[in-house]
């Protein structure tokens, strides 16, 4: 009985206005002789005070004296067990946990296998078998390639055991991966970017000019890589600081309910710590300084000689250096923007002091100082369709090609190992690892300029796909064409199967078409599948639930007829 007047007197001080709660502290502090209002009597009975009382015993009377809050009540509130703990009367919040983060330099970070190193060091330590069988679950065939993938990987981590001595003279072994479109290429480097807890970046080629023409020049390739690793050094640290960011939001949402803790208001904070632990506060409304770019921060300790980049590339101004630069002026507001706070029930208020409280943790790591680390030591570019930007020896053009050999020649230093600025700093890429692709159609690798082909040491010939290769690719990956068909139309309640004859007859017709018309590879079983599920993907939505369809091979010869015989003539039409 008592309990429920204790919810219904608190409900009716929150009526009274958003700023109830701090009134009722205000006045059931004051110890002057007068009759208890509604808010007085709220607090006085869950643990009546008397002046001078707080501070020996935490509260006297009725109460019993393991049960009152003692003055290091945050040790329990904010995170028991926690070594740091601060005084309940002070009114300043407790401090956020300062983190080390690892050196930049990577050669002092590793002295040998067992030292304790940083996640983006440690990340890519996969064996080869195991990168082998986790791409054998997605890639068809192409041994080859995915040994030179998985030990160029492997090689990543090796490095970072070796002595100071020897880490400094050991480069990455770049690879070039040849081979016809469609063979799986591009997609070796999708899944290695889902592998590999490092910064990746796929570029294409063909998307870059040579140094004085319009466009994208390639020291852009590492100005993205620093925005990859940057989003995923800051995203590390956000996961390991939030169960510590958690401890805080209470602590920061009975701030603003009942004012800063002090030794007159301690029994009102436990009061409404309770109310909040029952969840019967979520539905109240309080006011919060929200920072105008929260989540976009890039951590602190900017360090000597740090540059304020004003805008990024051609794109125009920087919002988050406009802000870094109007917070410097002091031109903005106590929560980092211009102008005043927002008021949100505390259900929404909890992950928004969430954000808040980790933006405060992150401003005491160098997340710039981590993430160039990590480009440097770990960075792994993907150059797809190289073979666009070579010209055939046997072709001499004298037409300038901003996409050709002048993108080549910048490439050199890149590859090699240079030093790049970018808005983060300057980054250098003698240990990232380089690997580049290309079809090599109308032209030879050896039509590359030598210079470059002697940065790309490691060579690796992926084969043309087979019938046998195309009937593999349609049953044994796990999320194959078929599984995603027959997936699509169970959406409408529909079960959807297909022969086995019916997927070797697939398998057939588009390796003939690769032969007759254009091989384009794996792609050609897209095109093959989807004509024969057109009829039976506009007559779904129109079928009785629980209906059943199954693909035969005289269906999948029926559909693709008119194409193969349009394939056989097309060879007579001059």
């Amino acid at each position: 009985m008592e309990r429920n007047n204790i919810m219904l007197l608190a409900a009716s001080a929150f009526r009274r206005g958003p700023s109830g709660a701090v009134v009722a502290a205000s006045l059931a502090s004051r110890h002057q002789p007068r009759p208890l209002s509604c808010r007085s009597r709220l607090f006085s009975s869950v643990s009546p005070t008397s002046p001078g009382d707080d501070d020996e015993n935490g509260g006297s009377g009725n109460a019993p004296a393991e049960n009152e809050p003692d003055d290091n009540i945050d040790a329990v509130a904010v995170a028991e067990g926690d070594d740091s703990s601060v005084d309940a009367i002070d009114a300043s919040p407790p401090p956020s946990p300062v983190l080390d983060a690892p050196t930049s330099g990577g050669a002092a970070a590793a002295t040998n296998a067992a030292v304790d190193q940083p996640g983006w060091i440690s990340a890519i330590n996969l064996r080869p078998t195991e990168v082998v069988a986790e791409l054998n679950r997605h890639i068809v065939g192409q041994s080859a390639a995915k040994r030179a993938v998985a030990i160029a990987m492997r090689n990543r981590w090796r490095r970072r055991q070796l002595p100071p001595s020897l880490l400094k003279e050991v480069t990455p072994r770049n690879v070039l991966m040849i081979g016809p479109t469609g063979c799986g290429k591009t997609e070796v480097a999708r899944r290695m970017a889902k592998l590999s807890d490092a910064p990746f970046l796929k570029v294409e080629a063909t998307k870059f000019t040579e140094v004085g023409y319009h466009g994208r020049d390639v020291d852009q390739i590492v100005r993205d890589l620093m925005d990859v690793s940057m989003a995923l050094t800051k995203k590390r640290n956000m996961e390991r600081l939030r169960e510590e960011a958690k401890s805080v939001v209470e602590e920061r949402i009975l701030d603003i309910l009942v004012g800063p803790s002090v030794s007159g208001t301690r029994a009102q904070r436990e009061s409404f710590r309770s109310m909040l632990d029952d969840g019967l506060l979520e539905d109240q409304e309080i006011q919060l300084d929200v920072p105008e770019n929260l989540g976009s921060g890039m951590g602190g300790k900017d360090g000597e000689g740090a540059v304020l980049a004003f805008g990024t590339d051609s794109s125009g101004m920087n919002p988050q250096a406009m802000a870094e630069l109007m917070k410097k002026l002091g031109l903005m507001g106590k929560g980092g923007r211009l102008g005043g706070g927002r008021k949100m029930p505390i259900s929404e208020a909890r992950e928004v002091i969430l954000e808040i409280e980790i933006e405060k943790m992150l401003e005491k790591i160098d997340l710039k100082k981590e993430a160039i680390a990590a480009a440097e030591e770990s960075g792994i570019v993907f150059i797809d369709e190289i073979d666009k930007i070579c010209s055939s020896r046997d072709y001499n053009s004298k037409s300038a090609d901003a996409s050709a050999e002048g993108v080549q020649r910048d490439l050199l230093p890149l590859v090699e190992g240079t030093t790049i600025s970018t808005k983060y700093g300057n980054v250098d890429t003698d240990y990232m690892l380089f690997i580049a692709s290309g079809a090599f159609h109308a032209v030879k690798p050896s039509d590359m300029l030598p210079e470059l082909q002697g940065r790309l040491p490691i060579r690796v010939e992926l084969n043309g796909l087979t019938e046998d290769d195309l009937y593999k690719i349609l049953t044994e990956p796990e999320a194959n064409l078929v599984v995603q068909q027959i997936a699509l139309i169970n959406t409408e309640g529909i079960a959807l199967t297909f022969d086995d004859d019916a997927l070797r007859e697939i398998a057939k017709c588009a390796a003939h078409l690769n032969r007759t018309v254009e091989n384009i590879g794996a792609r050609r079983l897209h095109t093959v599948l989807e004509r024969i599920m057109e009829e039976i993907s506009f007559q779904a939505a129109e079928m009785e639930r629980g209906g059943e369809v199954k693909v035969t091979k005289k269906l999948v010869k029926d559909r693709l007829a008119d194409i193969l015989t349009s394939s056989d003539l097309s060879k007579y039409i001059l």
